[in-house]
């Protein structure tokens, strides 16, 4: 069913970095990425996508525990990551509220410039760096050398690569490990 466009209202397109544009119908649940006219994959995420998405289930529980969020959405969850996200890349993000439109099934949308594969680097590295900002004010002293120590041994890239590979991505049946 097409809804209905009334003159001087938002008929539902996002424009997007790259200068095409977008309808929200055009974008399912399911999907991860978006090819585009302009012959670039940009990463595609709603609100309702898991965290896990982009890190194992028990990383998921810790930031819920750790991270207060003063909204309605209760947790952390991935509209704060995309916020952080958007806030790092302003020209390289583009969100649309869709609260109001009952037809697509999520109520948050936002496209990248970049692919699936970066993105989901990015989304790693932004959430270590919440986490070392989370440890600095932790009482343990030691906590935040021993996060250091351990950072040094972490590779963003070779996290994505091995994770993407046991979530494998292009199933829509994935589940979160």
């Amino acid at each position: 069913m097409v809804e209905p466009r009334v003159p001087g209202t938002d008929d539902g397109r996002l424009e997007l970095p790259c200068g095409e544009s977008v309808h929200v119908h055009d974008i399912d649940l399911g999907m991860r990425t978006y090819e585009c006219d302009c012959g670039a994959s940009h990463a595609v995420v709603t609100d309702v996508h898991p965290l896990s998405r982009f890190v194992p289930e028990f990383l998921v529980e810790v930031l819920r525990e750790t991270v207060d969020t003063a909204d309605d959405f209760g947790e952390f969850s991935m509209p704060h990551l995309m916020g952080i996200v958007l806030e790092e890349f302003p020209e390289q993000v583009v969100s649309k509220d869709v609260s109001e439109n009952g037809h697509v099934g999520y109520s948050m949308l936002w496209l990248t410039d970049f692919d699936t594969r970066r993105l989901h680097a990015i989304a790693v590295e932004l959430i270590v760096e919440l986490m070392e900002h989370a440890i600095s004010h932790a009482s343990d002293d030691g906590a935040m050398g021993q996060f250091e120590e351990q950072m040094l041994e972490f590779d963003i890239d070779a996290f994505v690569e091995e994770y993407r590979a046991k979530r494998d991505f292009d199933d829509e049946y994935s589940t979160p490990v």
